[in-house]
């Protein structure tokens, strides 16, 4: 398996072609846009740059990543010659759906179809190709090149053979993959969105401010970022993509997502992605200060 393709070159995408291209693998970065493409090659180049200031890696190495890399807008072309697809497009089960056809029609018979996903069932992504049982989850951390964890998800036809050349592949990444089955969540969104979600809630019915909350949880529990910082980085329009995901699958009430959240999405306060969402970034994003609308009168 030397041959990568990875579809979508967003933060996830790029951080995943980077961590293969590092590895000795060559990669096949795909996105629609050449303008993305372009600010992919260029976060991926300066991340580079901080692991030689770091001396993780020498120059050399460096520039040995960024030649295994190439890119394309052609999804057509990019498949052909494909041993792994890992695709990292939008957390949507339309847009997944229609993207795993293509892969299915348009690889070879040997390549195994990977999603990125974070919710969205492996088994039903596996069910719009012919080959389900090469259908498989690698849900990597962000900041992809840092995090060690791969959360590998074996979808209801997923075969052993394919399952047991994810975790070789992974731990050639430098990688700890561990191993969900396929239920809402999977292993990682499951007990970590609730955490999320309930932070929210705290802030919904007035138990304390935005700092407050945050602080408690780091101070408290060790964590290195507040659940509600944690959750504009990643995204609230993800954050509540993932809870409706839990909330359809289990029909338990302790996974609705909070009116806050809800609101905050349909008013296109997304997070860090947008500028505002419980921080305001759009002055320092290293420090951000909490949003207006949620300082208190003595702020």
């Amino acid at each position: 398996m030397k041959n990568i393709t990875v579809i979508g070159s967003g933060t996830m995408g790029n951080g995943i072609a980077h961590c293969f291209a590092q590895n000795q693998f060559n990669v096949l970065l795909v996105d629609l846009s050449k303008d993305q493409l372009k600010k992919a090659i260029t976060t991926i180049n300066k991340n580079l740059d901080r692991q030689v200031a770091k001396e993780v890696i020498s120059t050399q190495q460096k520039e040995e990543t960024l030649d295994r890399i190439q890119t394309s807008t052609v999804l057509e072309n990019s498949l052909k010659e494909a041993d792994l697809i890992i695709e990292a497009v939008s957390e949507n089960i339309t847009v997944k759906a229609d993207l795993f056809k293509k892969m299915d029609a348009l690889t070879p018979a040997h390549c195994i179809l990977a999603s990125n996903t974070s919710s969205i069932s492996i088994t039903k992504l596996g069910s719009f190709t012919k080959r389900p049982e090469k259908v498989i989850g690698m849900h990597f951390m962000n900041p992809v090149p840092i995090m060690r964890l791969i959360e590998v998800i074996q979808g209801f036809k997923t075969d052993n053979d394919t399952l047991s050349q994810i975790l070789t592949v992974s731990k050639a990444l430098d990688k700890t993959p561990l191993l969900s089955q396929d239920y809402p969540g999977f292993v990682a969104n499951r007990i970590l969105l609730p955490m999320i979600n309930e932070a929210i809630e705290a802030l919904f019915q007035g138990v304390a401010g935005v700092s407050e909350i945050d602080q408690i949880m780091k101070l408290g529990m060790g964590h290195p970022m507040g659940p509600l910082q944690l959750a504009d980085f990643i995204g609230l329009d993800v954050c509540l993509s993932i809870l409706n995901v839990l909330d359809e699958g289990f029909s338990n009430l302790k996974y609705a997502p909070c009116p806050l959240l809800v609101n905050m999405v349909q008013a296109g306060n997304l997070g860090v992605k947008s500028g505002v969402g419980f921080y305001d970034y759009r002055v320092d994003l290293k420090k951000p200060t909490v949003a207006s609308q949620f300082l208190s009168h003595g702020d």
